[in-house]
């Protein structure tokens, strides 16, 4: 299987003129920004309640706290939330009213009580890039494309594997992506 692949700027600008265009725009443009802006695996979209997102005021926390049976490795890690994202989220939240903490962050179109399972929202997921137009896009696009543009702003890798909840630099390693215009900087920087 091949890997997801890292998007442009040009394309998560393209992804989201398309979540504009559909009914629960907000939603899946909070659930695409969790991965692109702050790393988050689909699986561990999917099951955010309430608490982990919000504050009792109803405002968005800065840190997400995941707990060992929300991550794929079964080890807490902890997100963190920038202010971009805060913003975004903030505007998901502030339309869905959330009526209980221990309620799913993103219910289904269904149902506020029943969240989306890591399995439709994977689907969901590559569906949205292909109806954007976006060939190769899938749940883990986001994710690979927050830790690529990371190192390529120069953050090291330890600190990749810590954001990405990996336990192995090698891990981290593998979702790093060196496009041929970054790699011509790179000789160029000389």
């Amino acid at each position: 299987m091949s890997q997801a692949i890292t998007l442009c700027e040009a394309e998560i600008d393209q992804l989201l003129a398309h979540l504009a265009t559909l009914k629960h725009e907000a939603r899946n443009r909070a659930m695409v920004l969790l991965t692109h802006w702050a790393g988050m695996r689909v699986g561990e979209v999917a099951c955010l309640r309430w608490s982990d997102v919000t504050k009792k005021d109803g405002t968005i926390k800065t840190e997400i706290r995941l707990l060992p049976e929300m991550t794929k490795g079964r080890h807490a890690r902890t997100v963190f939330i920038n202010s971009k994202l805060q913003s975004e989220l903030q505007s998901y939240a502030d339309q869905a009213k959330c009526i209980h903490p221990t309620y799913p962050f993103f219910g289904t179109q269904k149902s506020i009580k029943k969240g989306l399972s890591a399995n439709s929202l994977a689907q969901t997921f590559g569906a949205l890039y292909r109806a954007s137009g976006i060939e190769g896009g899938s749940s883990h696009s986001g994710r690979r494309t927050f830790l690529t543009n990371l190192a390529n702003k120069g953050v090291g890798i330890h600190l990749l594997k810590t954001l990405a909840g990996h336990r192995s630099i090698a891990t981290t390693a593998v979702y790093l992506y060196s496009s041929p215009i970054h790699l011509k900087a790179a000789v160029e920087s000389l």
